[in-house]
């Protein structure tokens, strides 16, 4: 019976710990705010131009483990400025598409003249 107590006492878990704890955190990012700041301001061309650039300095080699992570991390938020860019300019166009398309359907009808 000492023994089942023993048993359930490990089995339980400590409530006060994170439930993360042991398990390591996720490190905080190298980019500056300077760095964000001319990513999430950058016009596509830029960004694109920029994000080939930080894939052939990985892909050259040579950088050291802080220098290949900061790349890394530069070409990531590059990438999703490009897309985020990307994504507005196709929401744009469906938006035109499906304008035209409307009135397209009332050319030439009475309520077209209203």
């Amino acid at each position: 019976m000492a023994a089942r107590t023993k048993n359930a006492e490990e089995n339980k878990t400590d409530e006060s710990k994170p439930a993360n704890a042991g398990q390591a955190s996720t490190p905080a990012s190298s980019l500056s705010d300077k760095e964000r700041d001319q990513i999430a301001n950058m016009p596509y061309e830029e960004a694109r131009d920029n994000l080939i650039k930080a894939v052939q300095a990985l892909e050259a080699g040579g950088l050291s483990l802080d220098q290949s992570m900061h790349q890394w991390e530069v070409g990531e938020a590059l990438a999703r400025r490009a897309q985020s860019l990307l994504n507005e300019v196709r929401a744009k166009l469906e938006n035109a598409e499906a304008e035209q398309q409307s009135t397209a359907a009332t050319a030439g009808t009475q309520s077209n003249l209203e």
